[in-house]
């Protein structure tokens, strides 16, 4: 298992074929995924075609942005893939505010995912209204959104703004077919960038093809 220069994600294979993986906080598949057993510790298959971030790491992203021990608001946790990887990579010390506004898909969220890891809670909310949920959140060192909305871009800057911290991360998975159907995705992404430049300091961005269609990745960093 190598190192990906991604914090706590490996690989695993040669560069054509390569496979990702996280440490895994159980021994105990979430989603029927592949489990290894190497040098004593298990790893999690992380597959870049169900998992946004998985797909960026994939294409290139490095950096420590997910710590060890990181409190993070998850926006847009759905059934709680993604969740659970960056569940391994913070470990028991940390948590994850793992929010959707679905009642069905947070009831999986709980049963399937946060019944196994004690760092993961489960919220249900509208991200657009963070003040609903203002009170059940704590400051957070990563901000990390996937939210499919028209109105995403405000969404995410209005919770960095009322819940990262100074020097934060904050990472967006950002649908440019939810924003505009009908707009060339690239015009959307140049536009978010500019955008998202006016509060915050955008250290990466790229394209998630062929993992994803039409999504841009940006991560942002809070001054």
């Amino acid at each position: 298992m190598d190192e990906t220069g991604f914090s706590g994600v490996y690989t695993k294979g040669n560069k054509r074929r390569s496979r990702l993986y996280t440490r895994a906080l159980t021994e105990k598949p979430l989603f029927e995924e592949e489990l290894i057993n190497e040098r004593g510790s298990c790893f999690r298959f992380f597959d870049c075609r169900r998992s946004k971030l998985a797909a960026a790491v994939a294409k290139g992203l490095k950096g420590d942005h997910i710590k060890h021990g990181s409190a993070v608001l998850y926006l847009g946790a759905s059934h709680g893939y993604t969740v659970s990887f960056v569940s391994d990579i913070i470990g028991e010390n940390g948590i994850i505010f793992a929010l959707d506004f679905a009642p069905r898909v947070v009831r999986d969220l709980m049963i399937k995912v946060a019944a196994a890891r004690s760092n993961i809670a489960p919220i249900l909310a509208d991200a657009s209204r963070p003040e609903e949920y203002y009170h059940a959140v704590l400051a957070a060192d990563l901000i990390y959104q996937d939210v499919a909305q028209k109105n995403q871009l405000e969404i995410f800057l209005k919770n960095v703004k009322l819940f990262l911290k100074n020097n934060g991360i904050a990472m967006l998975a950002l649908k440019a077919r939810s924003i505009d159907v009908r707009r060339d995705p690239k015009r959307v992404f140049s536009e978010t960038k500019i955008r998202l430049e006016t509060e915050l300091r955008v250290i990466n961005y790229m394209r998630l093809e062929p993992y994803e269609l039409d999504h841009g990745f940006f991560v942002c960093k809070k001054p």
